[in-house]
């Protein structure tokens, strides 16, 4: 069917329009024959960078951008759905039901007859029992069976840690990941000693993972944590350049001395 030329020229901020926009973009007649080449594959990648440009926004307070980016991340749900429903599998509409009946269906206390008030905490609880009774619906009976492949891997490292812990495979506290990052750490050195790379990057694999489950016992986001120590790093390092350069000099030029020197002159300045 053609897409409808009426409801993209009468736009007022609707949905129908942009679902309308993107049905033109991949008509087979009259689209842009870039977006008709697009697959699933091939713009899967820019999905999950929009949604990174979403957190950035975010953390810039850059509230303008935000509205940018939100739209740019809900074209590719809507540029998905298209993709979709041109093979039939499901279309837009199908992609706005579920999340509604999911939505609802995992808020009894708000949507149902109970009026029991909920803690958050008390809310996570019930989400995981909620999720778990969808996944054996599904076939997806164990525990770590729907963590996402492709999340980022300190990301899907507290996840699949998260959802171990909910069936009591978890240390009993902090103390104890600490010993195991000791542990973790020795091995490490060993593998090193060995000078066998495969080796080397399994234990340093291994310490990570550690370190991420420590960030949770902390109930620290690790890679939130990583985040503002990137940032943090960055601007130490632009103070050296911008010391070094009032002398003339680049970091190339100095010596790694002169460089600690003016890193703990940074850490006093800055945060």
């Amino acid at each position: 069917m053609p897409f409808n030329e009426k409801i993209i020229n009468e736009r007022h901020g609707d949905i129908a329009a942009l679902v309308e926009i993107m049905r033109a973009l991949r008509d087979r007649e009259k689209g842009c024959p870039w977006d008709i080449e697009q697959t699933f594959e091939s713009i899967s990648q820019y999905t999950i960078e929009e949604a990174y440009e979403v957190a950035d926004a975010i953390d810039r307070k850059d509230w303008e951008g935000l509205k940018t980016e939100l739209g740019d991340l809900l074209l590719q749900s809507i540029y998905h759905s298209q993709i979709a429903s041109e093979k039939e599998y499901f279309n837009f509409q199908d992609v706005i039901k579920e999340i509604s009946e999911k939505m609802v269906s995992r808020h009894p206390h708000v949507f149902g007859n109970s009026q029991e008030v909920k803690t958050s905490q008390q809310q996570v609880e019930d989400w995981e029992k909620i999720k778990a009774a969808e996944r054996k619906s599904k076939q997806q009976g164990k525990v770590l069976d729907d963590v996402a492949l492709n999340l980022p891997a300190l990301v899907r490292a507290a996840k699949l840690q998260k959802r171990a812990a909910r069936v009591g495979f978890d240390w009993p506290n902090y103390k104890n990941v600490l010993d195991k990052i000791i542990e973790e750490a020795h091995e490490l050195s060993e593998a090193a000693l060995s000078g066998d790379k495969s080796h080397i990057e399994e234990e340093y694999g291994d310490l990570l993972f550690t370190f991420v489950n420590l960030g949770r016992h902390f109930n620290i986001d690790a890679e939130v944590a990583l985040k503002k120590t990137n940032n943090k790093f960055k601007k130490r390092f632009e103070f050296i350049e911008m010391e070094l350069e009032k002398k003339g000099k680049s970091p190339k030029d100095s010596s790694l001395s002169e460089m600690d020197l003016l890193w703990e002159k940074a850490k006093k300045i800055l945060t």
